[in-house]
C-alpha cells in the first residue's frame, strides 16, 4: 500500500506539474519598458566674476531659465574656465549681445545699475538680459507678462518668468537643427539696450 501511495502521489505531482507548465508557458512575456528619449541639451557656461553686487540676481535669473527650458542649461563656469556668457556690472542701462550663443561662442551681458537705481526688479533684469543671450530680442512695448518687454513692463513689474511664447522660442533656438543653422538668426550679435 505504501508503494501505491507513493506511485499515486508521483502521478498526482506529475499531473499538477503538467497542468501548471502549459499555463506558465502560455503567459506572454512582458516587453521591457522603452528607455526614455534623452533630451539633447546644450550646456552654456556663464562667468559672473565681474557681476559685483548682482551675483545673487544673476543666480536667480539663471534658475528661472534652467527651470523653464529643457534644450539648454546655464551653468556657472569654474574660475578661469571658459564661459559663453560674460556678465559685467556697470553704471549704464542693462544691455546684452543678442544670441543664441553656441558652445564655444561668446556674448556679453552688462547688468546696468541705472535700471536698479530707478527701481526695476533685480531678478527680472537678470532673466531678461540672459534671455537675449538665448536669442530672444526685445518685445517692446509689451506687458509685464512678457519678460522680453523689459523696461516697458514698468518699474512695478516683478515678473521674471518667460511666457509660453518666449520659452518655446528659446527651446527652438537650441533644438538640434537650429544649432546647426546659424543663418536662422540674422540679428545675432546685435547689441540690445534695455533703456525705456
Amino acid at each position: 500500500m505504501l508503494r501505491k501511495l507513493s506511485v499515486g502521489a508521483m502521478i498526482a505531482a506529475a499531473a499538477i506539474t503538467l497542468s501548471v507548465a502549459p499555463a506558465a508557458a502560455a503567459a506572454p512575456a512582458k516587453a521591457p519598458a522603452p528607455a526614455p528619449r534623452p533630451v539633447l541639451q546644450t550646456t552654456l557656461y556663464y562667468d559672473d566674476s565681474q557681476a559685483a553686487e548682482f551675483k545673487d540676481a544673476i543666480a536667480a535669473g539663471v534658475k528661472v531659465w534652467n527651470d523653464n527650458l529643457q534644450n539648454v542649461e546655464l551653468v556657472k563656469a569654474q574660475p578661469g574656465g571658459r564661459a559663453e556668457i560674460q556678465i559685467i556690472a556697470d553704471n549704464g542701462w542693462p544691455r546684452a549681445i543678442l544670441g543664441p550663443v553656441r558652445p564655444g561662442g561668446r556674448v556679453q551681458v552688462w547688468y546696468g545699475r541705472q535700471a536698479v537705481t530707478q527701481g526695476y526688479d533685480l531678478t527680472r533684469i537678470a532673466s531678461h538680459e540672459l534671455g537675449h543671450s538665448l536669442g530672444l530680442p526685445d518685445m517692446k512695448p509689451g506687458p509685464c507678462s512678457s519678460l522680453m518687454s523689459g523696461s516697458t513692463g514698468g518699474v512695478s513689474c516683478k515678473n521674471a518668468l518667460p511666457n509660453a511664447t518666449e520659452k518655446a522660442r528659446a527651446e527652438a533656438n537650441y533644438r538640434a537643427r537650429a544649432r546647426a543653422a546659424a543663418a536662422n538668426f540674422p540679428f545675432a550679435g546685435s547689441l540690445m539696450v534695455d533703456a525705456p
